[in-house]
C-alpha cells in the first residue's frame, strides 16, 4: 500500500481505489448481467465472458442498468449481445 497525497490529504493507494469503484459496485448489488443501450438505442445485455463484457460501462443517466438473471433481462426487453 502506498500513500499518497491528494490536494492535502494523505490516503492510501487501496483506499482511493475503494471510492473509485463504489459507485458502480453499489448499483450492481452484487448482480453481473451488464444492460447497455448501444448509439443505435437497442438494449443489449453482456454476461460475464463475453467479448465486450470487461469494458461495457453501465451509465445509468443513458437508461443502462444491472440484472441479476438473463431471464429478468429479456423480460426487460433487452437482448442477449450476439458477439
Amino acid at each position: 500500500m502506498r500513500i499518497i497525497s491528494l490536494a492535502g490529504i494523505a490516503m492510501a493507494t487501496t483506499a482511493l481505489l475503494a471510492i473509485a469503484m463504489a459507485p458502480a459496485m453499489a448499483q450492481s448489488n452484487g448482480c453481473v448481467i451488464k444492460g447497455n443501450v448501444n448509439t443505435k438505442g437497442e438494449r443489449i445485455y453482456h454476461v460475464p465472458g463475453q467479448k465486450y463484457y470487461e469494458e461495457t460501462r453501465i451509465q445509468a443517466s443513458h437508461g443502462e442498468r444491472w440484472f441479476c438473471t438473463e431471464e429478468e433481462a429479456r423480460a426487460a426487453g433487452w437482448r442477449k449481445s450476439r458477439v
